[in-house]
């Protein structure tokens, strides 16, 4: 798992004054997270489904940074909403099922025997979420795995970025790859829910 606190401190240098610019501009960070959620879905549903890689990896890098862009705001504004966190859980999962879904397409045009390992992958990354959300909310804390959304997210972009710079196995290599580790990853967190109550 990435040590998101060291990346978020290094991010934060270039992040920081983009949001205290939002902040004087008086931008919501609700407005900031569904922006980055139809910029990153509307990238994934128009190129990775015809194979056009490289120019939708470009355009989802540049509204990935919402993710962080959008607490950030939050934070310096001083902005304590509770919908903020909901909203901001809620359109990851719309851009995961955009990402990973038009994957599915791409490889169900193409005919390709990774079409299955494709399809577990998208569902596998959304129970992956679920199981934490109802875990939490009986209590059970659940923060474990090995594959958690940053690091899938990483993951498909680097694949989707090389295939689109001429290397074609690499999203075939990245889809196998998040199918393995988000199967370890759902067996993880049911274990340790299980785990969690010993009667």
């Amino acid at each position: 798992m990435l040590d998101n606190d060291k990346a978020r401190t290094v991010v934060g240098r270039v992040i920081d004054p983009i949001a205290g610019l939002l902040v004087k501009l008086q931008v919501s960070p609700n407005v900031i997270t569904l922006v980055g959620t139809i910029g990153i879905s509307a990238s994934a549903i128009l190129f990775f489904p015809d194979g056009d890689f490289l120019v939708g990896t470009l355009f989802i890098l540049v509204f990935i940074f919402s993710d962080l862009l959008d607490g950030t705001v939050a934070r310096i504004s001083g902005v304590s909403n509770p919908i903020g966190p909901f909203l901001d859980s809620t359109m990851d999962r719309v851009t995961d099922a955009a990402l990973f879904g038009s994957l599915v397409i791409y490889y169900a045009n193409q005919d390709s025997t990774l079409l299955g390992p494709a399809i577990v992958t998208a569902f596998a990354a959304q129970l992956i979420s679920y199981i934490r959300a109802k875990a939490e909310s009986q209590g059970i804390p659940m923060k474990v795995g090995i594959a958690e959304r940053p690091e899938r997210i990483i993951i498909l972009l680097v694949g989707t970025g090389f295939t689109g710079l001429g290397l074609s196995f690499a999203i075939d290599i990245a889809i196998i790859t998040l199918t393995i580790l988000t199967i370890i990853t759902v067996l993880q967190r049911l274990v340790a829910a299980y785990q969690s109550n010993p009667s």
